[in-house]
């Protein structure tokens, strides 16, 4: 089972500055083949089917627990484009075409299909698919996938963060970086244990630095490059069997229990020339007080 918390795993700058294509570039890092779609369900379907758990236990829960990180993952790239798509239409009565705006960009569906919010699909609009899922059976090859995957991911992180410049999509960005370094690591450790062989070497893929990176750099600075953050209040603790050891880049690896202290989930406003999230949002508001105070919670 999981546990929910209403935080996003960092804070995310407020820019009132829309810019729809830069969301849609930034959806595939949501529901591209690398995106965090794809990360989450590989490692949750493994985890799922993984066989003799008790037996091999690091490595289940290494891979359960990096499941869960990647839950918040997607909840971070969604506000990502949510944030980006603030204000991106106009509010003027439906016979002035508010939504003109929506047909010279690159994904109509934002204006059509949702009220101007993240989509479960990649850049090009096309929805994350099932099949994107490796899960052999055999341990070391899907260690092996993971770890191609955590770098496959990481290349595209890059790719889009040199496609725009707003802040919010290279805060989001900076900090999956790191967080995808760690998980690339640990993989890779992982695979050192059951085969001796030093695949870590490998890293950084590609090689370029999250020093390099201004937003990546200051997450690095608060040591999360270091950190396995531990995704439950009393499982998951053989993880530190694997994640252990000095870093790469120097430092002691470390096994955090509970999550990162996060920051506020965007509260969006109403966009009522989508209607969304209803014709008139503020008697939906007045609905909602109303069983709250009902129901003495308010």
């Amino acid at each position: 089972m999981y546990l929910r918390i209403h935080r996003l795993q960092i804070e995310l700058p407020r820019v009132k500055n829309p810019d729809p294509d830069a969301a849609a570039a930034v959806q595939e890092l949501f529901g591209g083949r690398f995106g965090e779609m794809s990360t989450l369900m590989n490692y949750t379907m493994q985890s799922f089917n993984f066989r003799q758990k008790s037996k091999l236990m690091p490595f289940y829960e290494l891979i359960a627990n990096i499941a869960t990180e990647e839950l918040g993952h997607i909840e971070l790239v969604a506000n990502t484009v949510n944030l980006l798509l603030e204000g991106a239409s106009e509010a003027k009565a439906p016979k002035d075409a508010p939504l003109e705006s929506g047909t010279s960009k690159r994904n109509s569906h934002f204006y059509i299909l949702t009220g101007q919010t993240a989509l479960a699909t990649n850049s090009m609009g096309a929805p994350w698919q099932g099949d994107y899922v490796f899960n052999s059976g055999d341990l070391v090859l899907d260690l092996l996938h993971n770890f191609f995957l955590e770098n496959g991911a990481r290349m595209h992180k890059l790719r889009v963060y040199e496609m725009t410049r707003h802040p919010v999509a290279r805060e989001m960005i900076g900090y999956l970086l790191v967080r995808g370094s760690v998980h690339a690591l640990s993989y890779a450790l992982a695979l050192e244990e059951l085969t001796g062989v030093d695949v870590k070497k490998l890293l950084p893929i590609p090689k370029i630095s999250d020093e390099n990176i201004p937003e990546a750099k200051k997450f690095r600075e608060h040591g999360m490059h270091r950190k396995l953050y531990r995704f439950s209040p009393d499982d998951y603790k053989s993880i530190a069997a694997i994640w252990q050891g000095e870093h790469p880049d120097g430092g002691a690896l470390e096994v955090v229990g509970g999550p990162p202290e996060g920051g506020e989930i965007p509260d969006l406003e109403p966009v009522k020339d989508s209607f969304a999230p209803g014709y008139d949002p503020d008697e939906l508001a007045e609905i909602a007080q109303a069983i709250l105070k009902r129901s003495g919670l308010a």
